[in-house]
């Protein structure tokens, strides 16, 4: 069995998770979308929380499509805060309907939503929390909600801005 990060719990899921998703360097402007939207949804919660409930969330969301996003209505927050499958946090719910119109936006001003978010990669020398709060800053200055520092380093090391695996996790790689 290979070494794992060591907050990998022993989950099959969690264990899939790390070892075929996070921190691969992801420039696709819809899985960036969804990844950052469900970093959102796990703030005070376990991110095996959001594992277990991410198939439900993407139904509920429409695969985090900002398009058909933009469309839903009052009446659709009203029925996914019914949703006993997903998190139905009222706040979290209402920050993915504008997070999606403000990706939107950000992908039509940068050319891609990818674009704009590895513009905030670090580099070598670069602090990742100096970097996350400054994505954290920009995406709230932006109109976005729920997307704090913290959400934001963790999107990114999620999304693989960073390589946050840990040295003795047969992941890790160091930095070129």
């Amino acid at each position: 069995m290979p070494k794992r990060c060591s907050w990998v719990s022993n989950s099959p899921l969690y264990e899939h998770y790390h070892d075929s998703e996070w921190g691969r360097p992801t420039y696709d402007d819809q899985q960036l979308f969804e990844m950052l939207m469900l970093e959102l949804m796990q703030s005070g919660l376990s991110w095996l929380t959001v594992l277990k409930k991410r198939d439900a969330l993407r139904t509920a969301f429409a695969s985090f499509n900002w398009e058909s996003l933009a469309r839903f209505t009052e009446e659709d927050v009203a029925r996914l805060k019914e949703m006993k499958a997903i998190i139905r946090h009222e706040g979290k719910i209402r920050a993915v309907l504008t997070n999606a119109a403000v990706a939107r936006t950000l992908a039509n001003e940068h050319g891609s939503f990818a674009h704009f978010i590895w513009s905030f990669a670090p580099n070598k020398q670069d602090n990742l929390s100096e970097q996350a709060i400054a994505l954290s800053k920009a995406l709230k200055s932006a109109g976005m909600a729920f997307v704090g520092p913290t959400t934001c380093q963790s999107f990114m090391e999620a999304a693989g801005l960073v390589n946050s695996h840990e040295q003795d996790c047969y992941l890790y790689q160091p930095a070129k």
